[in-house]
């Protein structure tokens, strides 16, 4: 209620000062920003270096483009909370003991989440407050940076664990997923190899990424429903949601 004995809305940020754990949809595209300031400091960079006749000067100027590219995310991070693609997404990394994270634990997020890739997404559905791999390694989250400005597609709020009296345990969980994942690997490859034989593929482009624009818009649709598949299955798995390791009838019904 608030003031004037009106009920407020659970999304009004008065009503709720809980932490709005943002969605993989509004990190994606925080993502995308930071990747096209990534590829014009990149591309600028080349440009430069190709018109200059200094060998020198062109080699510093390939190392300072590296260094920013490097220092890019944890510098942003450990002092603004966030990188550009973040601030306009409305997104902060906030460390799990609160504020900003440190810089040298912004730098390895940073590490983990370019060694991982996209890879390190698929935990996200399997977590209680939507982390990525490299935030759960580092002990951080992506939250809303302005709740009031927070719209209800664009976050969750903290999933309730479920109770391990009606849960399967934890191995067998584990277990089931991996046997679910591994009969999704198993039909994304024939289904693959299919792609092969009809010729909407060829194995240059698969092996050695010589790929036509028709045939590198087929293959990041497979590396996308890859994605997918993978972190549906862990999500599911995770909440007792796969055959062979489903919860309590009784729980789902609460």
């Amino acid at each position: 209620m608030n003031g004037t004995g009106t009920p407020m809305s659970p999304l009004d940020p008065a009503s709720d000062s809980a932490p709005r754990y943002a969605r993989f949809s509004r990190r994606l595209r925080g993502m995308l920003l930071d990747w096209m300031i990534a590829m014009a400091v990149l591309f600028g960079a080349v440009a430069l270096a190709s018109n200059i006749r200094n060998d020198t000067a062109a080699r510093a100027l390939g190392v300072a483009a590296v260094a920013v590219l490097l220092l890019y995310e944890p510098l942003l991070v450990s002092r603004f909370g966030g990188t550009l693609g973040h601030i306009w997404t409305n997104l902060r990394v906030v460390d799990d003991r609160g504020g900003n994270v440190g810089f040298a634990k912004a730098f390895l997020r940073f590490l983990i989440k370019s060694l991982l890739g996209w890879y390190s997404f698929v935990s996200m559905m399997a977590t209680r407050r939507n982390q990525a791999v490299h935030d759960l390694l580092t002990r951080s989250t992506v939250q809303m940076r302005d709740a009031a400005k927070a719209r209800a597609g664009q976050f969750i709020a903290e999933r309730q664990e479920v109770n391990d009296a009606v849960m399967p345990s934890r191995l067998r969980r584990t277990l089931v997923t991996l046997a679910w994942l591994a009969v999704g690997i198993i039909v994304y490859l024939v289904t693959l190899d299919a792609v092969l034989q009809v010729g909407l593929l060829s194995s240059a482009c698969l092996d050695r990424d010589f790929c036509s624009p028709a045939e590198r818009v087929i293959s990041i649709a497979a590396a996308v429903v890859l994605l997918l598949m993978i972190a549906v299955v862990i999500g599911l798995g995770w909440r007792g949601r796969l055959f062979g390791a489903r919860r309590a009838q009784a729980d789902v019904l609460v």
